[in-house]
């Protein structure tokens, strides 16, 4: 399967960079360019695409406001939102995972970096470095008690096992972790995800990780000197 991929950025230079890369490799390719946010939500919305690289600065309707629009489109669920940004700003780390990004990268990633990231979010995973998700959760525990997304009383929905998942992917860890420390198979733990999203109403792994925070299923945050 062909990962297909929105590039939104106003630098000409570094769209034909990244574009070059991405068609560099068998499993992915651009479908086409956008450099404002407008734009942005326009091409989404003719090709939709399975990942919308986003940079969070875009001119006009800036890379938030198109993040907002997209991930709030019901013809567009199936569309991941990769930001990109030039540093690991609360602020704009937070307000683009609440918009519903799936991911964050800092424009200094390396090329590996960049392609690991654009199949991890395009698999239905979250790319949050430890400081983006302190980011997230110190932003959403923050919140007033209408504009959160769960409460302990709706973990009760979950099972035993789709709570331990739950915990785990809070603490970070990886669906091949999460099974090798609960001795399943990577399977397993993808249907215990999926299940917790579906009960639990989020959209995806990053909107997980604050429910297990603020319904106190954990409650470590992650400190603001974490290793990237």
């Amino acid at each position: 399967m062909t990962i297909r991929v929105l590039l939104a950025d106003d630098q000409a230079l570094l769209r034909a960079a990244i574009r070059i890369l991405i068609d560099s490799c068998d499993d992915m390719e651009v479908v086409d360019e956008a450099t404002d946010g407008a734009r942005a939500i326009e091409l989404a919305r003719t090709h939709r695409p399975d990942l919308v690289l986003m940079d969070i600065h875009l001119p006009g309707s800036d890379g938030l406001a198109a993040t907002t629009a997209i991930c709030a489109d019901p013809e567009l669920s199936a569309t991941r939102v990769l930001v990109l940004a030039t540093s690991d700003m609360d602020e704009e780390v937070a307000e683009a995972l609440r918009a519903g990004a799936s991911g964050f990268l800092g424009r200094e990633a390396t090329a590996d970096a960049l392609l690991d990231g654009i199949r991890t979010v395009a698999s239905g995973e979250s790319l949050l470095s430890p400081l983006a998700t302190r980011a997230l959760i110190t932003r959403y525990l923050a919140a007033s008690a209408e504009d959160r997304l769960a409460t302990p009383e709706d973990l009760a929905a979950l099972t035993a096992e789709e709570r331990e998942v739950l915990g785990r992917v809070a603490e970070g860890q990886s669906n091949a972790e999460i099974a090798e420390k609960l001795l399943v198979g990577p399977s397993d733990v993808r249907a215990h995800v999926r299940q917790a999203m579906t009960k639990l109403g989020a959209r995806d792994r990053a909107q997980l990780v604050v429910i297990a925070h603020q319904s106190g299923l954990v409650r470590a945050v992650p400190p603001r000197s974490g290793a990237r």
